[in-house]
């Protein structure tokens, strides 16, 4: 029978040999986060990060560690979504558009007049359309959805003389997104859509290289891009949506009795910064205005009859090249005024 002494030997060794165990079983769950925008509550990246960040806290204590990356610090965001797939990076929030590089079919989400409202988007992507493209991408790359959220607003077109309806629109050089679905939408609008590098807009714009740009009110304003144009034509033609996307080396890490949560906390963040996402674009509007900017709202016939061009070309054209979305446009145009 062994000694008292030697009992508490071995019982002080099994702690030792223990105790790095259990302070790797309490450590926290550590997700890194990448994401183009700087760390500002008037960038919409950080307000559904810092949303998520505080919904994660009270939902699982201190499980999980985000470690925020913002302004590009892991790299170019075509980069990445690389490093995404292979798991050097956990999750990254972006417009949706950049994951068309992995999933072309996402790239719908980019074609004109698609979405009437971000309501609308909300309702198509929380639905059958944003559970295909999740299954899409994650077939592609292994990467999965966690959720759509929203930019500040609209994209709508800023030029320096008035412009109120699409016979104003024809011949007017538009700075655009060099992507054939931005070109191809201003051109069945009667622009000449200008691919020109967001850098080099302001002075584009001021020496007359383009007339005018497509953009969303908060980036006019924080670019200061009311100094150069001074009037609005509220097309709204693009409500892009913002996705928050996971690698599945990330997903792996979340233990099955806390994704819930964890997906509870997503939900809660996406809520909040479509709100938040709202009234941002309604204050940023307001502050043109203040600062002289005139806005014109788009007729609903004139609308109605560029929707219907899109549907006709674009969409169609779209549809028959990846024949999975076309019953995604049709579930899009049936949310139409239900949202």
């Amino acid at each position: 029978m062994p000694s008292r002494r030697s009992f508490l030997q071995t019982a002080a060794l099994s702690s030792v040999a223990a105790a790095p165990w259990v302070a790797r079983a309490q450590a926290p769950i550590a997700l890194r986060f990448s994401s183009s925008m700087l760390a500002d509550d008037n960038a919409a990246h950080y307000v559904w990060y810092r949303s998520f960040e505080t919904a994660l806290k009270a939902g699982t204590g201190e499980r999980f560690k985000i470690d925020y990356f913002p302004n590009n610090q892991l790299g170019k965001e075509a980069d990445v979504v690389q490093q995404v797939k292979v798991g050097s990076i956990d999750m990254v929030v972006t417009g949706s558009s950049i994951f068309a590089t992995v999933a072309p079919e996402i790239g719908m989400l980019d074609l004109g007049y698609l979405f009437d409202s971000y309501a609308h988007a909300g309702k198509a992507l929380d639905g059958s359309v944003g559970k295909q493209l999740d299954e899409i991408l994650n077939k592609r790359s292994g990467c999965s959805v966690l959720t759509w959220a929203s930019h500040f607003g609209a994209r709508s077109v800023y030029t320096k003389a008035p412009v109120k309806s699409l016979a104003e629109i024809k011949g007017v050089k538009l700075r655009v997104l060099p992507t054939p679905a931005f070109i191809e939408t201003f051109k069945a609008m009667g622009a000449i859509p200008t691919p020109i590098p967001f850098g080099e807009l302001y002075m584009a714009a001021q020496t007359g290289v383009v007339d005018g740009f497509e953009h969303d009110a908060a980036t006019v304003l924080a670019s200061k891009l009311n100094e150069v144009t001074k009037s609005c034509w509220l097309t709204e033609h693009l409500f892009s949506p913002m996705v928050v996307v996971i690698g599945k080396r990330g997903l792996g890490k979340i233990p099955a009795e806390l994704k819930p949560a964890f997906m509870k906390a997503v939900a809660d963040a996406t809520a909040q910064q479509r709100t938040i996402a709202s009234q941002k674009s309604t204050a940023a509007v307001e502050e043109l205005k203040a600062k002289g900017m005139t806005f014109f709202p788009m007729a609903a016939n004139e609308r109605a009859t560029v929707r219907a061009e899109m549907q006709k070309s674009l969409w169609s054209g779209f549809a028959k090249q990846y024949p999975v979305t076309e019953p995604l446009f049709k579930a899009i145009d049936a949310a139409r005024g239900q949202a």
